[in-house]
């Protein structure tokens, strides 16, 4: 991926040696290096947990008696956990972000150990329920101090690097998964492993800091109601948290049920074994999560709005195509899946920042989290409700996708253009905070 800096090699973080996806590196000081490696590694086991899911998906029904016409539904049901993260970010823009994700990192990493020990299917889905709500709330935080920590012209860039250093967690899950059939407890054993950011957290808590532009409303943070956020949305930005929500819930609405029964579809469609799904999803999405920073460098240099637009409607057209594809075309679908769909997650999440205040910024996204959420549920219970007519899974995914053909044309009617404006330009608050943007 092409880049306009040169930036001296010395510069650079040693870990960015083995993220060859991202590109060359952008001009940015050390502070900003420093917080986006520390954000992005956490993610990633974020990303590792909810892969597991899917993978997985098969040995849990088996191993947990679950039917055939219950797996849009279990689905569904874990990923409304995500709609409570909204209480977490609501709390981060009270309270900061720094304290607010060192929790959800703590809560949802021991979550996650905690599911490989489910005895039943009801203690599996009460466990993955809440590690979903902590697990969607950090990464939601996350993009926010990505977003206030990055300069203008690199905050695209930003927010997509870290989601695919983000996704890389579904290349160790998928490289995990490999083994499944050979662990002594089978699926059980890979939960456990996602203890480790709790490893990482030591580090994390001395190395840290608040985002300026967070520390800049502290005073006036302090007196204002914990609610006050929220309603600032509702009352002063109310077109643009209309049009994001529309957006994320059409997308989301065949999305989430495309990308959550691909390794079974793979499986039962096509006869892959979990080996050969492990090593085309770790193979093809280590070319698919290119995505991510493709995406938000393109449109940091020629535009938020177009990007958006192409990169959501490729989508749709691929997932269509995968469903109904025959064999020797799946590799290359899988990876044009897991390309764009990557691609659209950062520019929305870049507008899903840039259009609101820093004063209510959490909140905005844990509203954007939640409602995507609520599109994905829908669209996975809407697979177990639509088997009934169809008798097929797969024509169920396909007709959900449809739909969301809508969003390209929201993105293009109803979005401003966003790419390379200050944050205080785009969304100014009402007391001006400081200005940290710009590399040392």
């Amino acid at each position: 991926m092409p880049h306009p800096d040169n930036v001296p090699q010395a510069s650079v973080p040693s870990w960015y040696r083995f993220t060859w996806f991202l590109g060359r590196p952008p001009n940015l000081n050390a502070r900003q290096w420093k917080i986006l490696g520390l954000v992005a590694g956490v993610s990633l086991f974020e990303t590792y947990d909810l892969y597991l899911f899917s993978l997985n998906l098969k040995h849990i029904q088996a191993d947990l008696g679950i039917a055939e016409g219950d797996l849009g539904l279990l689905g569904s049901v874990v990923r409304t956990g995500s709609i409570l993260s909204l209480l977490v970010t609501l709390a981060a823009d009270r309270w900061g972000r720094r304290t607010m994700l060192l929790f959800t990192i703590v809560a949802y990493t021991l979550l996650t150990g905690a599911t490989a020990f489910s005895p039943t299917v009801e203690v599996f889905v009460t466990l993955q329920f809440f590690a979903r709500t902590f697990a969607v709330a950090e990464v939601l935080i996350a993009v926010v101090v990505i977003a206030e920590e990055f300069p203008p012209q690199y905050r695209g860039w930003g927010i997509g690097a870290l989601g695919a250093i983000q996704a890389c967690g579904a290349g160790l899950a998928s490289l995990m998964f490999s083994f499944v059939e050979v662990l002594p407890f089978g699926w059980r054993s890979l939960y456990v492993l996602g203890l480790g950011p709790l490893v990482l957290l030591a580090f994390w808590r001395r190395n840290m800091q608040e985002t300026e532009l967070f520390t800049s409303l502290l005073k006036l943070r302090s007196q204002e109601s914990f609610v006050k956020p929220i309603r600032d949305l509702l009352q002063n930005s109310p077109r643009n948290l209309i049009a994001i929500s529309a957006v994320l819930f059409f997308f989301t609405l065949g999305a989430s049920s495309a990308g959550f029964f691909a390794p079974k579809y793979l499986q039962d469609v096509h006869g892959w074994s979990p080996a050969g799904v492990a090593i085309m999803m770790a193979v093809g999405g280590a070319f698919g999560i290119i995505g991510n920073p493709l995406a938000g460098w393109m449109s940091d240099r020629f535009g938020r709005r177009s990007v958006s637009v192409g990169f959501s409607a490729t989508y749709v057209l691929v997932a269509l195509v995968f469903y109904g594809s025959v064999n020797m075309f799946v590799p290359f679908l899988w990876i044009g899946l897991i390309f764009f769909m990557m691609g659209t997650d950062v520019t929305t999440a870049s507008y899903g920042t840039e259009l609101f205040p820093t004063r209510n910024r959490s909140t905005a996204s844990g509203i954007r989290g939640a409602i995507a959420t609520l599109g994905a549920t829908l669209g996975l219970a809407a697979v177990s409700g639509l088997y009934l007519f169809t008798g097929s899974n797969w024509t169920a995914i396909m007709a959900l996708c449809s739909i969301g053909l809508v969003c390209p044309i929201l993105l293009f009617l109803f979005f401003p253009e966003t790419a390379g404006r200050a944050l205080q330009d785009i969304s100014p608050d009402p007391v001006p905070p400081l200005n940290p943007g710009d590399p040392n």
